[in-house]
């Protein structure tokens, strides 16, 4: 069924843009937009250039934030469009959305018991790596990804790799002393190996840079040192491969989120 396209909310939406952008969290394409929508997310404007495509993809791919999108989309220039952003998505789509507060997230990620994982890269380097890592968290049903060190877990390229998806965990950046409460199970190749472990629904789950591993004081609050299957003379996964199969060994031991 095709629904018409509304003229959506006007021309003022580039001036609203450059009101809040600095404020806000940029959603980098269609897919970003439309999971922050289906979150929760405030998006106090959202512009694209290609209006009726956008309106044509939600139809197909998401019908369910359709009627939202019809009504928040403005169409502008494409030039316009490219101004906003630092690099255009294929959708020709962004938006701006409100950051949750700080305050609210370190009460999800304080609160015990927990039901599922808080996931903490320490010291990461790779902004992509960083939102695959969200999104794979979302996608589990993790507590939330904590990152330690100077990476901005909240920069528009990590939540361009997460697609959106920092709206469905909890997403902050902490200092080693102030991580949540909980085992920490270390990710390191002298660990104990994975497959002979159950890990608590309220583990963090820590892992080391791409680069230099462990820093000393994420390994000092290490309760458990934990090593991935990995065939000799293979130096590393990628991290988020390695937190992919340390979430799915979680989910396979008792821990999987209710799929309706």
């Amino acid at each position: 069924m095709t629904h018409p396209a509304p003229a959506g909310p006007g021309p003022d939406a580039l001036a609203l843009w450059r009101r809040r952008a600095d404020a806000c969290v940029l959603l980098d394409g269609f897919h970003a937009l439309k999971h922050a929508l289906r979150f929760g997310a405030d998006v106090p404007v959202a512009v694209t250039s290609d209006r009726e495509g956008a309106l044509a993809l939600a139809e197909e791919l998401a019908p369910d934030v359709r009627e939202a999108l019809g009504g928040l989309l403005t169409e502008v220039p494409h030039a316009a469009y490219t101004s906003l952003v630092p690099r255009p998505h294929p959708t020709a789509v962004a938006a701006l959305a409100v950051r949750p507060p700080r305050e609210a997230a370190l009460r999800t990620l304080a609160r015990t018991p927990r039901s599922s994982p808080v996931v903490v890269l320490d010291q990461p380097r790779n902004l992509g790596n960083a939102g695959a890592v969200i999104r794979l968290a979302a996608g589990f049903g993790a507590t939330g990804v904590v990152t330690t060190g100077p990476l901005d877990p909240w920069h528009p390229t990590v939540v361009r790799g997460g697609a959106g998806l920092h709206f469905a965990t909890t997403v902050e950046r902490l200092d080693v002393e102030r991580l949540p409460p909980g085992p920490v199970f270390a990710l390191d190749p002298e660990g104990e190996d994975i497959r002979g472990l159950k890990l608590p629904d309220d583990a963090l789950l820590a892992f080391g840079s791409e680069r230099s591993g462990l820093s000393p004081e994420l390994r000092a609050r290490a309760d458990h040192l934990v090593a991935l299957p990995m065939r000799p003379q293979v130096s590393s996964y990628n991290l988020a491969t390695s937190v992919a199969m340390t979430l799915y060994h979680w989910s396979a031991t008792g821990g999987a989120p209710h799929v309706p």
